[in-house]
């Protein structure tokens, strides 16, 4: 008998339907990224015009993209504001003055990271700046890793370096993907961010 009672036949047809789950909403996260990127692929001329804004970044692109890995955004379980899985516009001191990164990612009221939103005309990869406020609100707020992205590019740092104003903009960044990578590396990038891969602590 294993833990609880349980026999080692129960345990192992347990951990088969967890996985047979998990690879399910794997599948179908995968999908509607592929979508996701279809569609910005089709318009990219008017999505990187200096007249498509972040607003609109968030909203057709970013948001659904972290929907798809499980997260809900748009708080349709209606949780109170301490319990959402994800908090727009968070607050977090950085020095003397309180900040609001664009998103806050949780579980059970606890942040695990950070995601600043930019739109398509900003160069994530080339950028300092976006960069640099990223990673002083993720440092503030003592998290281990955090993330960057108009959808275009997605760069994640690793925000246990303290910023500094003299930081290059690869200081830190551990990955950087762009949109017509994102099914090849989809593996990495949900194992580390859905909401089910942050559940079991796969990002420490």
């Amino acid at each position: 008998m294993g833990e609880g009672g349980q026999t080692l036949d129960q345990r192992a047809l347990y951990c088969s339907h967890i996985l047979i789950y998990y690879l399910t909403m794997k599948d179908a996260a995968r999908r509607r990224v592929e979508e996701l990127v279809e569609q910005f692929s089709r318009n990219i001329d008017v999505y990187k015009s200096g007249s498509y804004n972040e607003a609109q970044t968030r909203r057709e692109f970013i948001e659904p993209f972290f929907e798809a890995l499980g997260w809900d955004v748009y708080n349709k379980a209606g949780y109170a504001e301490q319990y959402k899985d994800v908090v727009h516009e968070d607050s977090v001191k950085v020095g003397v003055s309180l900040k609001a990164p664009d998103y806050s990612f949780r579980i059970g009221g606890q942040r695990k990271f950070f995601l600043e939103a930019k739109k398509p005309s900003v160069s994530i990869k080339d950028d300092i700046d976006p960069a640099y406020q990223l990673r002083r609100y993720a440092w503030s707020a003592k998290l281990p890793l955090s993330v960057l992205t108009d959808f275009e590019e997605l760069a994640v740092y690793d925000c246990r370096i303290k910023p500094s104003p003299r930081d290059k903009v690869g200081t830190g960044r551990i990955a950087y993907y762009t949109y017509n990578k994102y099914i090849d590396e989809f593996d990495a990038i949900y194992d580390v961010f859905s909401r089910d891969a942050v559940l079991t602590q796969k990002m420490q």
